[in-house]
């Protein structure tokens, strides 16, 4: 079993991000190809999506959630790249009535008891 070594350090984030079961999944477009893969992480301003194909910093993504909550599409940057694990997306442009889907869906996943946080943390050092 791995343990988690707690450190309190300063976090450039303005929201919490939550950890995502396997059942969140995003199809996105970037650079002319299309792909489809699994979040790891979710917050209001942006997602870690899990893929081993890279994409340059900076470059627009256009993202369609697909999740029981409906219709969520969103406009993104890459903001980091992680080689073999994913990207990090920063949310640039969502559609006004797709927020209170957005929101419902990160009340759900804050409400899910089948992923403790510690869970996600080690998931996540270990990668």
């Amino acid at each position: 079993m791995k343990t988690v070594l707690q450190s309190h350090s300063f976090s450039r984030r303005l929201s919490s991000r939550v950890g995502t079961p396997e059942d969140v999944w995003v199809y996105w477009r970037c650079n002319a190809r299309d792909d489809l893969s699994s979040v790891s992480d979710l917050s209001p301003r942006g997602l870690f999506i899990e893929t081993s194909d890279t994409r340059p910093l900076g470059a627009t993504v256009k993202i369609d959630f697909l999740v029981q909550e409906g219709q969520i599409r969103a406009e993104a940057i890459v903001r980091h790249v992680k080689p073999g694990t994913g990207l990090g997306l920063k949310l640039t442009a969502l559609a006004e009535p797709d927020r209170p889907r957005l929101a419902a869906l990160m009340t759900r996943l804050c409400r899910l008891p089948q992923f403790p946080s510690h869970l996600y943390l080690e998931n996540r050092l270990s990668a």
